[in-house]
């Protein structure tokens, strides 16, 4: 059946909010010197995307995630305040600050590959609240906001992870984010079969086939970004299909 995720429940399309000194930006293929901005105001641009329909916002502070340290927390609480429910990534590498993070009312925080030493104590404190990302680049795991490689196989990072107490994952190929060309499908389905625990996928996300595509892999969420901001795929109108064939 299409439409569900691998739980049985609607897989969540999740609009993302990607701050900049103070601005809704992207970074193509997670390189900061090819930024495009959409807006001066990411609290204006999550309030669109609820009036469209969305349920999950997906926040990262880039300015944190580059700094390894959350910059942003404020507009995070801001865009809580509007009713949203947030996942938040972006410079989490302290317990502090992890819990800091919580502190806005998000709903789930993101530990970074940089601090994966962290995740035991974090997933004991955070429970269902810690999510970990793993970002993949030319087949290694990339760290300290996408700028360098560990050399790591990112699914034996994420194997590594589940065994401390990660029960949840956001799985992102950054050589297709914000390219517009197509996930990487085979990839997101190898890693969830993988790691067997919820699994959120994002980068390359540009038509409804490629969201179909998705659900057949099995995640229990997709973040969207520039194929929203650019309009290739209009949100209001993709969540009413995607609803409609869920029932």
């Amino acid at each position: 059946m299409r439409g569900l995720s691998r739980d049985g429940e609607r897989m969540e399309i999740i609009p993302a909010i990607d701050i900049r000194d103070g601005r809704c930006v992207r970074f193509l293929q997670g390189d900061p010197n090819r930024m495009v901005v959409y807006a001066d105001d990411p609290v204006v641009v999550a309030q669109r995307w609820l009036d469209e329909g969305a349920q999950r916002l997906h926040v990262v502070d880039l300015d944190g995630a580059l700094l390894g340290r959350p910059v942003h927390l404020s507009v995070v609480e801001a865009i809580v305040r509007l009713g949203a429910r947030v996942q938040v990534g972006g410079g989490f590498r302290t317990l502090a600050d992890l819990e800091a993070g919580v502190a806005t009312g998000a709903e789930r925080v993101v530990l970074g590959t940089a601090a994966r030493m962290l995740a035991p104590v974090a997933a004991a404190r955070l429970g269902a609240r810690l999510v970990a990302s793993i970002d993949a680049k030319d087949g290694q795991t990339a760290v300290r906001g996408w700028t360098e490689t560990s050399g790591d196989d990112p699914l034996r990072v994420a194997a590594a992870l589940k065994a401390q107490g990660i029960g949840r994952f956001i799985y992102t190929d950054i050589s297709r984010d914000g390219m517009l060309g197509g996930p990487a499908v085979a990839a997101v389905q190898a890693f969830v079969q993988a790691v067997g625990v919820p699994v959120v996928a994002a980068g390359g996300v540009a038509t409804a086939d490629d969201i179909i595509a998705l659900d057949g892999a099995g995640i229990e969420g997709v973040i969207i970004g520039r194929a929203l901001y650019e309009g290739s795929i209009n949100l209001r109108a993709i969540l009413t299909q995607w609803r409609s064939r869920a029932c």
